[in-house]
């Protein structure tokens, strides 16, 4: 491990916990904007783990998920260095918004450029502070606003140890997600750093499982890639997880409210009836069959729908029933 390890231009030493707040930019009104940063460096040389949250600025449940992380007594145990990012997108977390005030993604910006968009520049910031100071990565979103997502773990599998650190977060449902242009899992791949989303509940609201499966998956990294010693505290017990390949989402096949006979976790097969949609003055009600079978992984939150608009996120498995009694037996932990 090299004796100078430098972010934002702050050095941290062996055995050095700082804050550093990163400028990103003024606004018009000469407000300055910082990314706030924690680096936890220890003694002992080690992998060297980013965990951030954020980057969509209304997805918040990473940002809590951090704050419970670092008050654990086990982090002070650390091999290696943590350096830890639960808001990235300042500009959107402070306007409740997942874009930035240019109304671009954030996650379809890396990797960035120092010379570019208000995006492109924060993406290259975190790219160079961050990443490339980094090893592995955990990235930690929700779904979009209206949407609740199950906890769940997204990531190219074709890698070996991405593979291998997804299995060992925890929950049960691992989809193999492609990488998309653009995206800061397609950036981090590039520069051969492993990394993995982390999905869970909605956005603007505090998800308590989502926190906790959380807070539980990320210990369990640690763990997997020598950053924690072998007595350590635990975390709750992880439990068998099942890879998905293939999801599909269920459209409405009406205009109208929606009344929804399944939730997230639940098993569905090709044709069953997953709910109903019908007019404010309708007596009619007209069924919503799913096109596929598999366990609904994420859901629509707001009963107001236009014909053909996604209602149940589906991701199929070899066998479904197994993977709706792993996700029943983790609900029973928590």
């Amino acid at each position: 491990m090299p004796k100078i390890f430098k972010v934002g231009g702050e050095r941290i030493l062996p055995g050095e916990t700082k804050i550093v707040n990163i400028h990103i930019a003024s606004l018009y009104d000469y407000t300055e904007l910082n990314m706030p940063v924690k680096v936890i460096r220890s003694k002992e040389p080690g992998p060297k783990l980013f965990i951030s949250a954020a980057i969509h600025g209304d997805e918040i449940n990473g940002v809590e998920v951090i704050r419970r992380l670092l008050k654990k007594k086990v982090i002070k145990k650390i091999k290696g260095t943590l350096i830890v990012v639960p808001i990235v997108n300042v500009f959107g977390f402070n306007n409740k918004s997942r874009y930035l005030p240019d109304r671009r993604d954030l996650n379809r910006s890396f990797p960035g450029s120092k010379e570019g968009s208000l995006a492109s520049r924060l993406a290259h910031c975190f790219m160079t502070e961050v990443v490339a100071n980094c090893t592995h990565g955990i990235d930690m979103h929700t779904g979009a606003q209206n949407r609740y997502n199950l906890p769940q773990i997204r990531a190219c599998l074709d890698d070996q140890q991405t593979k291998e650190l997804s299995l060992a977060f925890g929950v049960p449902v691992v989809l193999d997600s492609k990488l998309r242009d653009s995206s800061l899992r397609e950036a981090a791949l590039k520069k051969k750093k492993t990394i993995l989303l982390y999905e869970g509940g909605e956005a603007l609201r505090f998800n308590e499982e989502a926190i906790r499966r959380g807070v539980d998956g990320c210990l369990r990294v640690m763990s997997k890639i020598g950053m924690l010693p072998e007595n350590a505290e635990k975390p709750q017990k992880g439990h068998l997880a099942y890879i998905s390949r293939v999801t599909k989402w269920v459209r409405a096949p009406h205009s109208g409210l929606v009344r929804m006979v399944k939730k997230t976790g639940d098993s569905v097969r090709e044709g069953e009836k997953v709910g109903f949609v019908y007019g404010p003055l309708d007596r009619q009600e007209y069924p919503i069959l799913s096109d596929v079978s598999g366990v609904i992984i994420g859901l629509s939150t707001i009963p107001l729908v236009n014909q053909g608009d996604a209602i149940f996120h589906v991701a199929t498995f070899t066998d479904s029933a197994k993977v709706k009694r792993a996700i029943e037996r983790l609900d029973l932990d928590y």
